[in-house]
């Protein structure tokens, strides 16, 4: 495992646009977005081929690695961002340079379809990555305020901390509507299967995780506490298919806990149903399983590393998630 190094003042971040395009993000998201790493003092460059868009609503492969690659190679730039997730990150995996990656540590973070590059990258290097907001997250006008404190605490501190919900939430296309929000109570996490467990952080979004199943970019499941959660396309029926995809690799008898986040409301998922559906996996059964954490598709959302160490305990109703070593 190798720990990229925190934040300091003055220095840079790289935008890259691994998957969808930045062409799809307004000029004024990512004027706030940039201005956001400014009031943290933290610079911002972009890749050359971030606004690069195709049919396909994303750049060339060879000009996604290549912003990919001169951001790791560049001394200058301290961490990475993903201008957004997308769908094609892992039309990259055979082109990225592993070994350019392990001589160049560094911070990087995205979410959604980054998921793949995320798990890639500390399967094949052992660079913890991190699964966080998206470059293009930082635009939002309002109520950022949760997202901003984790990421601040995952980055620009080192001292272990207890990730706690946030009082409310959001399920809507701010970028299109940055005024109008509408903001639902927070009810907390909530504890299906009880148990306590210490263990590696894989996982992020489950559609996109499981298409590394069977390659040499899937990281074993030995003692990890999956962190998991899924799009919107993500109904009961898909969400239970692709959870039980996962429960049949080889290795997930190993798997120590699970962690969901939450899902989006147009999914159709019910806690009743969510309910069925891990009641329904014996494989769970003696492992903590605890639902509706702030990460995901909706807003807001903490930061957490993909090969960092966690603690989790759920007894009596009460969870406890405490970021160890990231």
């Amino acid at each position: 495992m190798k720990i990229p190094g925190k934040f300091v003042p003055g220095e840079t971040v790289a935008v890259v646009a691994p998957s969808q395009s930045g062409a799809s993000i307004s000029q004024e998201v990512q004027d706030i977005a940039t201005r956001r790493f400014k009031g943290m003092l933290l610079d911002v460059t972009f890749g050359k081929h971030v606004n690069e868009v195709d049919n396909f609503g994303t750049a060339s492969i060879e000009s996604r690695i290549t912003d990919l690659h001169e951001a790791f190679a560049d001394p200058n730039i301290k961490a990475i961002l993903a201008m957004r997730g997308g769908w094609s990150a892992n039309q990259l995996l055979r082109y990225v340079d592993w070994e350019l990656i392990k001589q160049n540590p560094k911070i990087f973070c995205g979410f959604s379809n980054i998921t793949m590059l995320l798990n890639a990258i500390y399967a094949k290097t052992g660079l913890v990555t991190y699964y966080g907001p998206g470059f293009s997250s930082f635009g939002q006008l309002k109520h950022f305020e949760y997202t901003l404190e984790y990421f601040k605490k995952c980055f620009m501190s080192a001292k272990p901390y207890e990730i706690l919900p946030s009082k409310r939430w959001s399920d809507d296309n701010w970028k299109t509507d940055q005024e109008n929000r509408t903001l639902i109570p927070n009810t907390g996490p909530r504890v299906i299967r009880e148990g306590d467990a210490e263990g590696t952080i894989v996982g992020g979004c489950l559609c996109d995780f499981n298409l590394l199943q069977g390659t040499e970019y899937m990281p074993s499941l030995d003692g990890t506490i999956l962190f998991l959660e899924d799009d919107i396309a993500a109904t009961p029926q898909v969400f239970d298919r692709e959870l039980q995809s996962l429960i049949l690799q080889p290795d997930f008898p190993k798997v120590r806990g699970l962690v969901l986040g939450r899902f989006q409301k147009a999914s159709g998922m019910t806690p009743e149903l969510l309910d069925q559906i891990i009641e329904s996996k014996k494989e769970l059964d003696n492992i903590p399983v605890i639902v509706d954490t702030d990460f995901g598709h909706t807003e807001p959302r903490f930061t957490f590393p993909i090969g960092g160490t966690v603690s989790i305990e759920a007894k009596d109703g009460k969870v406890t998630i405490r970021l160890i070593k990231f």
